[in-house]
């Protein structure tokens, strides 16, 4: 039985749906106007900073490490999202995990498809190690395609011998672009946020004509040998839950440190609306928690 605060953000999300037939503009302009509302914590400082021609954010909450920080990567698809819709969970993220939290607009498809994302993603974290930041105080996550794409850009960091952060953090993440999971038709009456039609054009262009296995896009094809730990966060209601139990396994075979957290009637990445939903405040802080402990390890 959900609890009242999730059935009230239940409640949101069907009086404010997305028009599965809406252009691109019209599916940002939605994105932007329903999650860049969210409030952040107060006194969070906001900064602008170019990372190496990427327009990006540096999210500051009181209390935040000067020398610790975290590369975000926002959800949406690889095509929809920007710092404005995750500027509120990264506050929070910063709050939980007492360290700066730097958000890119990296560069999404169609107009940029595979592999400028995980182009924008190496270039970030290479400008973080630029501004003296140890590989040992820092970490990425991200949501949903950011998720996928904050394992993507730490594959591509180890093929590149670039000093890895410390961990990761994967929120309901996108690792699997073949649409072929069970859990696509299992849970689709249960998650209100995204479904396989949707995932499957935003796949394609993204893709741009590329096999949907590629590793590089769908990262749970990747060798994950010598990757850094791992926090996996995901719903039981999500319809991505597969791309979260396929990577816990793969990882595992790899050796990998990895956590899976699966969350009862969660729905894609509820960690959005924290400010309304007591298990999105729970789950970051469960967050900062273990970015916390591996940094102090």
């Amino acid at each position: 039985m959900a609890s009242n605060e999730l059935q009230s953000v239940l409640e949101m999300l069907k009086a404010n749906p997305l028009n599965p037939s809406a252009s691109l503009p019209e599916l940002r302009a939605w994105f932007e106007g329903s999650m860049g509302q969210m409030p952040t914590v107060p006194n969070t400082k906001i900064t602008n900073v170019t990372v190496d021609g990427i327009a990006s954010e540096w999210v500051d909450a009181p209390g935040a490490r000067a020398d610790h920080a975290i590369l975000y990567l926002h959800g949406g698809g690889y095509v929809i999202g920007s710092c404005a819709t995750h500027r509120s969970l990264a506050s929070k993220l910063s709050e939980a995990s007492k360290a700066r939290v730097l958000v890119i607009d990296y560069r999404m498809a169609p107009e940029a498809p595979y592999p400028a994302a995980v182009e924008d993603g190496v270039k970030a974290y290479r400008w973080l190690l630029a501004q003296g930041f140890a590989p040992a105080k820092l970490a990425i996550s991200g949501d949903s395609a950011g998720g996928g794409l904050t394992l993507a850009t730490a594959v591509a960091l180890r093929d590149a011998d670039v000093a890895l952060p410390k961990a990761l953090a994967m929120l309901s993440p996108w690792t699997d672009m073949t649409g072929t999971s069970d859990t696509m038709t299992s849970r689709a009456k249960l998650d209100p946020m995204v479904q396989k039609e949707g995932l499957v054009g935003m796949a394609g262009m993204y893709l741009s004509g590329k096999d949907a296995k590629t590793p590089g896009a769908s990262p749970l094809f990747a060798d994950m040998r010598g990757l850094p730990s791992m926090l996996i966060q995901v719903g039981d209601h999500e319809v991505l839950l597969d791309d979260s139990r396929s990577l816990e396994k793969k990882a595992k075979m790899a050796g990998v440190d990895v956590t899976l957290e699966v969350w009862d009637e969660m729905i894609h990445v509820w960690h959005l609306f924290h400010p309304l939903l007591p298990e999105g405040v729970k789950a970051l802080e469960g967050i900062g928690g273990y970015l916390t402990k591996k940094w102090a390890a």
